[in-house]
């Protein structure tokens, strides 16, 4: 009588047989894998330069900083209002700026309709450049070529999100259904007659779908612009902990988390609407 598994194995006992749940070799490769993982954790923790009595000491500052956080203070509500409305517009004017960038390269980075491979790749390298780099990177990079101030930020906002619309796009576009594309280019139409009437149609819910989350991303994107000088809330939010305000650095995070949670609710509503 012999018994087969690939997952167990079962070793002879006198006329009895014993389970095991892996196989000497499993477990030799189990045993490899975890002091694989074993090795890499320490070596990962010894890289990290970690001053300890800081690390112990961190819940009592965290309780100092909640008690110095309340109550909140409203003395710079006006001001802080203002720069929330200016976060708010850099996200949708990055959002825009970023839509019409990201529908050619969309449509060059779908491979069942980009004209050459030099376009698929050109396109397929401008989608991976902007997805690379950090908002707050692009905003750095902004604020050094056109100085500081709310455009910089709508451009770092929109830099960032050519990708990520670009990339989706591309791949709503690869997964149309073909037939009515087939059909135009059998009947004669030029190229621009089958994007307009075979493929954009059935690409519209996608792009709505993918700009909507976008800019719901961005909008949260845009809250922390202000920290490298990109405009916004950010900019008081960072002179507050400047400026030791922490009565003003609480009403800002909770200003922030209500922006957030309406946008939240904006774009839950408006999928709802379109889809």
């Amino acid at each position: 009588m012999s018994t087969h598994s690939t997952t167990s194995s079962n070793k002879a006992v006198g006329d009895h047989f014993r389970w095991a749940r892996y196989s000497t070799k499993e477990r030799v490769a189990r045993s490899l894998g975890y002091l694989v993982v074993g090795v890499l954790l320490y070596w990962s923790l010894s890289t990290v330069d970690v001053f300890w009595p800081w690390v112990w000491d961190a819940p009592a500052q965290i309780g100092d900083m909640m008690f110095r956080m309340f109550p909140v203070s409203f003395v710079q509500l006006n001001p802080i209002l203002f720069a929330l409305v200016e976060s708010i517009n850099i996200a949708v004017l990055g959002t825009i700026v970023a839509v019409f960038l990201a529908l050619p390269i969309a449509y060059l980075g779908a491979q069942t309709v980009t004209p050459s491979k030099l376009t698929l790749w050109l396109a397929r390298f401008i989608i991976v450049a902007t997805r690379s780099v950090d908002t707050l990177i692009w905003a750095l990079v902004f604020v050094a070529i056109i100085g500081p101030g709310p455009v910089a930020g709508i451009l770092a906002i929109a830099f960032r999100s050519i990708g990520f619309l670009s990339k989706l796009l591309a791949e709503a576009i690869e997964e149309i259904d073909w037939g009515p594309v087939e059909a135009m280019q059998a009947a004669g139409a030029s190229r621009a007659h089958v994007i307009t009437y075979a493929i954009v149609p059935q690409v519209v819910p996608s792009f709505w779908a993918i700009t909507i989350l976008r800019w719901d991303i961005n909008i949260r994107e845009s809250t922390v612009l202000g920290l490298v000088g990109a405009g916004g809330i950010g900019l008081i939010f960072q002179g507050a902990i400047d400026m030791f305000r922490w009565n003003t650095v609480s009403l800002v995070l909770i200003v922030i988390v209500l922006v957030v949670f309406a946008g939240e609710l904006v774009t839950g509503v408006v999928r709802r609407k379109l889809m």
